[in-house]
């Protein structure tokens, strides 16, 4: 097995070509024609991750975050991207990163935050003409009241807390939601007639919400880490003897709370 046969495959789930102008999804360390012999899958590639795969022999690890977002003016063991860098090139591990590409389709990240909470009629908030793009919107099977929609969610995506909008006196059936960091699709959640979004990384400002809308943000990482299951079972499906693993150091979310 190469690096470029699970890239492959990867890709045919969420081209390269789609992600943001921005994002840096695709390999990022090793060679396309490196052997591959074992997997590992994570949200984030962090220090303790690429710790995990040296002792486990892995020698590819997969994330839905990439480790290098713009460009590295040096690689020194004192920054926590150039301490990973350095760890993995040492070590021979191939380091791939499916982000926007996997945030955009339909069967990813937002699709799976939809699927957890049951909704219908689901189809994606901001496209990009292309059957993509992000976020999605759709219809709870049932109408719910804020109160019974906030325990709804806190139970689905197993949270402690989360921060929401002033709660709506009128019942929710149209839901609009985005994994990771989506206040840039607020206007785009209310123009689909969604009573209520969910999303990650909400700034203040925007709680301030109009009548008729509820913003709800569960977390940046709460939203996303299903992705990493999605990619687990995406690669056993194709190469069903192929030695792939999710991290044992489950929770790699950099927010904490008390």
């Amino acid at each position: 097995m190469k690096v470029k046969d699970l890239a492959n495959v990867i890709e045919s789930f969420a081209p390269l070509s789609i992600q943001e102008s921005w994002d840096n999804s695709g390999l990022c360390i090793g060679s396309p024609e490196a052997e591959v012999n074992s997997v590992l899958l994570g949200l984030d590639c962090t220090s303790e991750l690429v710790d995990e795969a040296i002792a486990c022999g892995a020698d590819m690890i997969v994330t839905h975050h990439p480790l290098i977002f713009s460009g590295l003016k040096k690689i020194s063991p004192d920054d926590p991207v150039g301490e990973i860098v350095m760890k993995a090139i040492s070590a021979g591990i191939s380091i791939y990163a499916a982000h926007t590409n996997s945030d955009k389709v339909l069967s990813g990240v937002s699709g799976a935050m939809a699927a957890r909470l049951g909704l219908k009629n689901v189809t994606i908030l901001d496209e990009d003409g292309d059957g993509t793009g992000l976020g999605v919107v759709g219809d709870l099977p049932e109408p719910m009241t804020s109160d019974e929609i906030i325990a709804f969610v806190k139970d689905r995506f197993g949270l402690k807390m989360m921060k929401t909008s002033r709660p709506l006196e009128e019942r929710i059936s149209r839901i609009a939601m985005c994994g990771g960091s989506g206040g840039s699709l607020i206007w785009a959640a209310m123009n689909s007639g969604a009573q209520l979004y969910i999303s990650g990384d909400i700034s203040y400002h925007n709680f301030f919400t109009r009548k008729g809308f509820m913003i709800m943000d569960i977390g940046h990482y709460e939203s996303e880490k299903e992705i990493v299951e999605i990619l687990f079972s995406l690669i056993k499906k194709n190469f069903p003897t192929f030695a792939v693993r999710i991290t044992q150091n489950i929770n790699s979310n950099p927010i904490y709370y008390f």
